[in-house]
């Protein structure tokens, strides 16, 4: 028999058991300060993986690009026309070229597209490309020298652009950093997190339409357990009766009791909201149905059309720079006015001013019956 005396009791030491939230440091993508400096997107094929798998991510990449180029633009009718000409791979238009581009650099962090001119050095064609293929080339000041193109073919050669044949948009650029950032990285723990709930979720629910049994055998020999295995899978998959001799197998549901776990569709919403938040993109604004007072979302509202109007001033100064093209993007519909002058009822009926009540004629204040009589 073991000693079952308390002192001799030991205390554990979880002091690193545990260990506190922290976050790794980061240093910018910059230019040496030797030679030449060279970035790739490593991550590109990954985050259009994210952008084509998962559907809320989509929904607001969509939306921002949808919004900033959705009512088209304006310029003068020389750059109209030279505009019209673009067609892309054939089938675009110049806004279809915009929204791609802005999708694009939401995902990978930056957008390009081949400058295409003619003799006179007119603007006739812009051609998007993939910017996992594209290397950019930074001197050692942090300056722009050149785009590399990786063919996709091994057997070609590497294309070399010179900074003005190609319309480069980085997103959010930090600092002296020579690429954009993709919205994906800071947001994929979310999505992570919210997808691993919906799938146990979805585990949980076919459980309670399938629930998992198990069988007592009245054998212990593997070729007839093989057999009942079999045809017990095979009845199950098809919804159909299995007859057993009486007292050869015995049956039990696994389950779980109802409260055993915790329902985690509550959190599933407010990772949904999460995410929301963090790409800046509010829900109504790609058809959410969550209860909202007309003045929240005004307000939603209102915070959005803020970004959108950054990107577009972001979009037409690049375009100017750039392409040497003055264009105006048109935004979708402007709240600000209204938002921002709305009150509450209750406020405008107590500052309405008070009309006095009509008198209608043969009251006693008539006193127009009154002298006629006395005449």
């Amino acid at each position: 028999m073991p000693e079952t005396d308390i002192g001799s009791a030991v205390a554990s030491d979880l002091t690193n058991a545990i260990k506190d939230f922290s976050v790794d440091s980061a240093t910018t993508d910059a230019a040496t300060g030797v030679g030449e400096t060279r970035w790739d997107n490593t991550e590109f094929s990954k985050y259009l993986g994210y952008y084509k798998k998962i559907p809320e991510l989509a929904a607001a990449i969509d939306a921002k690009a949808t919004w900033t180029v959705g009512k088209g633009y304006t310029a003068d009718a020389f750059v109209t026309m030279n505009l019209e000409q673009i067609r892309g791979f054939g089938k675009d238009t110049f806004n279809t070229i915009l929204e791609n581009m802005i999708r694009t650099y939401h995902i990978g962090g930056d957008a390009f597209a081949e400058i295409v001119t003619d003799e006179d050095g007119v603007i006739i064609n812009l051609k998007p490309l993939d910017p996992s293929t594209i290397t950019i080339v930074a001197n050692s000041g942090g300056k722009i020298i050149r785009y590399e193109q990786n063919a996709k073919a091994k057997d070609k050669a590497t294309h070399k652009f010179q900074p003005d044949e190609i319309l480069h948009l980085a997103r959010n650029r930090v600092a002296d950093e020579i690429h954009g950032v993709s919205i994906i990285p800071v947001i994929e723990e979310i999505i992570l997190m919210r997808n691993e709930a919906m799938t146990d979720w979805r585990r949980v629910l076919h459980r309670n339409v399938e629930p998992m049994l198990a069988f007592h055998l009245d054998t212990d020999d593997t070729s007839k357990i093989s057999s009942f295995k079999a045809k017990t899978d095979a009845a199950r998959g098809k919804g159909e009766n299995m007859y057993i001799p009486k007292g050869t197998v015995e049956f039990e549901p696994v389950t779980i009791a109802p409260n055993a776990t915790l329902n985690p569709l509550q959190w599933i919403e407010n990772l949904n909201q999460y995410f929301f938040q963090a790409t800046g993109v509010p829900d109504i604004i790609v058809g959410g149905s969550k209860q909202f007072t007309e003045a929240s979302a005004k307000i939603a509202y209102l915070a959005f059309q803020q970004t959108i109007e950054e990107e577009q001033l972001f979009i037409e100064q690049q375009i100017e720079y750039q392409l040497g093209l003055g264009i105006e993007l048109t935004f979708p519909a402007d709240l600000t006015g209204e938002a921002l002058s709305d009150k509450p009822r209750e406020e405008a009926q107590v500052n309405q001013p008070q009309v006095a009540p009509v008198e209608q004629a043969g009251e006693p204040n008539d006193t127009t019956v009154e002298l006629e009589g006395r005449k």
